[in-house]
């Protein structure tokens, strides 16, 4: 599988961060990334920001209580307030992923999606 065709998962990103690191074993790596995954979650859950320059930043976003309708019934549902975790790409990844753009074209389609 090419992961940067078809996405990465979490043990992608440990098998090619231990590739790369060769003093690291894999299980050191898949540690470290285990390690470093946790605290971004712990710092987010805790409402803190994560920024890191030339990625992007992480913060928690509130959605307010809005009224919703249920889609089988047609009867309208209170949906409650919802704090949500919300990315914002740095100016590095953004010009990054924009120069992957093809030129012509529309941009590739998501794995396990189909363009109609």
């Amino acid at each position: 599988m090419d992961a940067m065709k078809d996405g990465m998962t979490r043990s992608d990103l440990v098998s090619r961060l231990a590739e790369r690191f060769s003093q690291l074993t894999h299980r050191d790596t898949e540690s470290a990334v285990k390690i470093v995954l946790d605290a971004m979650s712990d710092a987010l859950a805790r409402g803190h920001r994560i920024e890191i320059r030339g990625f992007g930043s992480f913060s928690i976003n509130r959605r307010p209580p809005r009224v919703g309708r249920n889609p089988r019934s047609g009867e309208q549902v209170v949906v409650p307030e919802k704090l949500v975790p919300h990315f914002k790409p740095g100016k590095a990844l953004r010009e990054a992923v924009d120069m992957n753009l093809p030129a012509d074209g529309p941009p590739p389609t998501p794995a396990g999606t189909t363009r109609t």
